[in-house]
């Protein structure tokens, strides 16, 4: 790889200091800019870690100079952009400065992928559920992730930060309507209170595409009847319902319990 273009910025007017602000604190800029923003070491360091280059990385002065560490983790990139700490932290979208960011290019909506196994999102709005389900996908063999017009933007800031690199490790698409999923050759399968099956009781196709949705509404009518199997998570403590975060992780868990068993 060629050495870097490092360029320093004084100036919070920079026109390219005024996108990345925008990137980093407008939950769908993504999709206009065709680039996602990365805030903190950790969610650069899992993009490289998945072979993925950034496209060019802001940084702090301080951690440019006096963080080797975090020098030799912008260098990475073919483009960084040096700036004093008040203006990284008048384009981070986080409480506290995390004193390095990055860009990495977003292609846009991808094909659904027919066979691997899947997870689909119907209308979940909180992003730390989304992420948390997208990291759950990633560590227990799931390959897809489809989310259905009504999500949360899956590469906002907040969601890719709840994901913590998940992203990195899955094709996921967003913005389709339930006709979409009919590119699937695997079944549906999807969790309700009133299921008359058990989880831990009934046979989990392989491959299969999981179904959560909504916080509070749950899976919508239509998409349940696209459904083959409807299971129950067996709660003996007596609770109402899961957070469907935690739902998820469950299913999940179990899908690929039944695969190594």
């Amino acid at each position: 790889m060629s050495s870097p273009q490092v360029l320093r910025i004084d100036s919070s007017a920079n026109p390219t200091l005024k996108r990345l602000r925008e990137l980093a604190r407008e939950s769908t800029a993504y999709r206009e800019q065709g680039q996602l923003w990365l805030d903190g070491d950790h969610l650069l360091r899992a993009a490289l870690a998945r072979g993925l280059t950034p496209t060019q990385v802001l940084v702090t002065e301080e951690a440019m100079h006096q963080r080797p560490e975090w020098r030799e983790l912008a260098l990475q990139a073919p483009r960084v952009l040096v700036v004093p700490a008040k203006l990284f932290e008048s384009v981070s979208g986080l409480p506290s400065s995390t004193q390095i960011g990055a860009t990495l290019a977003w292609a846009g909506r991808a094909p659904v992928l027919a066979d691997v196994p899947t997870v689909v999102l119907d209308r979940l709005q909180d992003a730390g559920n989304v992420g948390t389900i997208l990291r759950s996908a990633v560590a227990l063999g799931v390959r897809q992730v489809l989310a259905l017009k009504g999500c949360a933007a899956l590469g906002s800031p907040k969601v890719l930060r709840a994901g913590m690199g998940a992203h990195f490790g899955l094709h996921w698409v967003e913005g389709l309507v339930e006709a979409d999923l009919d590119a699937l050759r695997m079944p549906l399968l999807a969790t309700s209170s009133h299921a008359e099956h058990e989880l831990h009781r009934i046979a989990l196709p392989q491959p299969c595409a999981w179904v959560f949705g909504h916080e509070g509404q749950g899976v919508s009518e239509a998409l349940l009847a696209r459904c083959q199997t409807t299971v129950r998570i067996p709660q003996p403590g007596g609770e109402e319902s899961l957070n469907v975060a935690a739902a998820a992780a469950i299913c999940l868990y179990e899908s690929l319990r039944r695969q190594l068993s």
